[in-house]
């Protein structure tokens, strides 16, 4: 069986529920922690181990994580036979309440998770994680938004300058998609 075959098998198979619950705002959500507990059978079951690695990079000002999530296969001959994943979270230095080590920490987490979520397509498109300007650990943070509850986002409107602006300062349109329904036109304006 090949790495992705191996890969494909845990993605249908592996099931990673919401357990934790955040009692403030009250929804469901998993960690890193979680997704990692549930994928360890898997390991054993089909022979690979995953590895995940984070790397403090910078773009202008802004420094972030990096995190890499990898499935090695260990029966494989070369010994480089994997799949990898990655995701990123900048760092909130103006977070308060907080020191400069939980501040990585948090971004290191929000990305651990995101990184794995995304190698082993774990969707959380029914309990978004992510605020339009939230770069926090998505366990203290949530919106709890489905798609069809959200707004349309309107070229011209209060919400879209603002969103124009995030985006200008680097902001990912994926964010923006968790706050708003995004038109293609929209999107396009935004891109410009």
């Amino acid at each position: 069986m090949t790495i992705l075959e191996k890969l494909q098998r845990i993605q249908l198979e592996l099931k990673a529920p919401k357990n934790q619950r955040n009692a403030f705002g009250k929804y469901n959500y998993r960690s890193a922690e979680d997704i990692l507990e549930a994928v360890k059978p898997f390991e054993g079951k089909y022979k690979v181990i995953i590895k995940i690695t984070d790397e403090l990079k910078q773009v202008g000002e802004y420094i972030y994580v990096d995190s890499e999530a990898k499935m090695i296969d260990v029966e494989s001959l070369d010994r480089e036979s994997s799949v990898c994943s990655n995701a990123q979270a900048i760092i909130d230095f103006s977070a308060k309440g907080m020191q400069m080590p939980q501040r990585t920490g948090s971004a290191s987490s929000y990305a651990k998770k995101y990184a794995i979520s995304n190698l082993l397509l774990l969707d959380d498109t029914k309990d978004s994680d992510a605020t339009l300007d939230d770069t926090k650990d998505s366990d203290a943070t949530n919106t709890h938004n489905s798609k069809s509850s959200l707004p349309t986002l309107k070229a011209g409107s209060p919400e879209f300058n603002k969103v124009y602006e995030f985006m200008t300062k680097g902001g990912e349109i994926s964010k923006v998609k968790l706050k708003y329904v995004v038109t293609k036109e929209v999107e396009q304006l935004l891109n410009k």
